[in-house]
């Protein structure tokens, strides 16, 4: 079994679970400790329906799980969901290990079930096994750098989240052999594993959500694979949808993402969340 240490914090891995107490309507915390590793949970149950929807959602790079959670409020109450938002401190989790997934380590490739992406399907069985509805689906939320994590959720895992919301990132995992891991799936071996995770990644029910005024340089990834995407998010998500719906059509493989994009909207997540397309998104009218 490995053991990550980040900021004198041992992570023991493969993760696994352990129930804490159920999540009542209103907003609240809680501690999921996933194999002796603890997380802060945000949670948020609407009163006025029985949910039968998980939402997990993911804050961007200020760590504030607490605002990501009360910003997704409005979304839970429209489709009846339960909102769990983890957070990833930033001492514990810094950019490679969150943002990046922690995919790769000083350059090598960490092994799959070990890395951060690997906590997202155990931290749904949590919410779902304290929520009384083991078999409950769900799906994933995230905007700008919880957005990153995603989109490295969505290439690296297996993912059984039934919506990926992937709104406004400064990096993408570009659907490219070529392009190296955590920007593309280069380095993946053999090669032929490659191809089948990029195949499985095209598949995979991604919502992209652009802002079409997301067009500042504000807390932009400006590393030389970032800048290869495009020169701001807006462009960074076309280039990656377009490529994608591309590379999809050009080997005859099922295409799963959706392409959203909100006029007048740039940076804020909390307009990104609750504008009318990415709703119909959400609840598969698009």
């Amino acid at each position: 079994m490995r053991v990550l240490w980040a900021m004198g914090l041992a992570l023991a891995l493969p993760f696994a679970t352990q129930a804490q107490s159920g999540i009542e309507p209103g907003t609240g915390a809680q501690v999921a400790v996933i194999a002796g590793t603890s997380l802060k949970v945000e949670t948020y149950r609407p009163q006025s329906c029985q949910p039968h929807v998980l939402l997990m959602v993911f804050h961007g790079i200020d760590r504030d799980a607490d605002r990501y959670r009360d910003r997704a409020r409005p979304v839970a109450d429209r489709i009846c969901a339960v909102v769990v938002a983890p957070e990833f401190d930033a001492r514990t989790y810094p950019r490679d290990l969150y943002q990046y997934g922690g995919i790769i380590e000083h350059g090598h490739l960490v092994t799959p079930g070990t890395r951060t992406v690997d906590l997202v399907e155990p931290l749904a069985d949590w919410a779902r096994k304290i929520l009384g509805d083991p078999g409950m689906p769900f799906m994933l939320m995230g905007h700008s750098g919880g957005a990153q994590f995603l989109s490295r959720v969505a290439a690296f895992t297996d993912s059984r989240a039934v919506r990926i919301l992937v709104a406004n990132p400064s990096t993408w995992v570009m659907p490219s052999k070529t392009t190296a891991i955590p920007f593309g799936f280069g380095g993946l071996k053999p090669a032929e594993s490659a191809e089948e995770a990029l195949r499985l990644y095209l598949a995979r029910p991604v919502i992209v959500a652009l802002g079409r005024s997301d067009t500042g340089d504000a807390a932009l990834d400006q590393s030389v694979a970032a800048k290869l995407q495009g020169a701001n998010r807006y462009q960074r998500g076309r280039n990656a949808f377009d490529s994608a719906k591309a590379v999809a059509a050009q080997h005859g493989w099922s295409f799963g993402w959706t392409l959203v994009e909100v006029d007048g909207v740039g940076h804020s997540s909390t307009r990104m969340f609750t504008a009318t397309p990415v709703m119909a998104a959400l609840r598969g009218n698009h």
